[in-house]
């Protein structure tokens, strides 16, 4: 009987030891991971895919954004062009009209009309000088063309 005996308690003892491995491996599992905060495969398969979609999605949304941006531009640019085409249209037709093509040589050019007498100042201005104001456009032509000789000629 001590034989049967000693292999009961042989085995009780075989079995109390394979039961407290077990409770130390499910305790350290339960350590390991603590509940609540499980990061399972599937998420993290989701995580890193939201991930590449973010990074893949990013350079062309940037691009969207400034295309969008120079599209507004050259939209504003072809205004601004339809604008000049519109103002230079109405200076062209302007000019077809003598009464301003006169206007404008007698301003810039100091022309006078047959039988009228054109002045100079001594100053050299003319005589539809304003407040004193004298550049080259004030002058008459000829004075412009004779001051630039004579600067040329004094320089060399």
């Amino acid at each position: 009987m001590p034989a049967d005996r000693f292999s009961t308690a042989t085995r009780l003892r075989a079995l109390g030891s394979q039961a407290a491995e077990r409770v130390y491996r499910a305790q350290s599992r339960r350590m390991r991971t603590p509940p609540g905060s499980r990061l399972t495969g599937r998420a993290a398969v989701l995580a890193l895919v939201l991930c590449s979609l973010v990074v893949v999605l990013a350079y062309p949304a940037r691009q969207y954004v400034t295309q969008r941006s120079q599209i507004a531009d050259q939209r504003q640019q072809a205004q601004e062009a339809r604008e000049e085409v519109k103002r230079l249209r109405e200076e062209r037709a302007r000019w077809h009209d003598p009464a301003y093509v006169e206007q404008q040589a007698r301003l810039h050019l100091h022309y006078v009309r047959p039988g009228e007498t054109g002045y100079v100042r001594p100053d050299g201005s003319a005589d539809d000088t304003r407040d004193g104001d004298e550049g080259p456009a004030d002058r008459p032509w000829y004075q412009n063309l004779w001051r630039s000789i004579d600067l040329s000629d004094s320089d060399g």
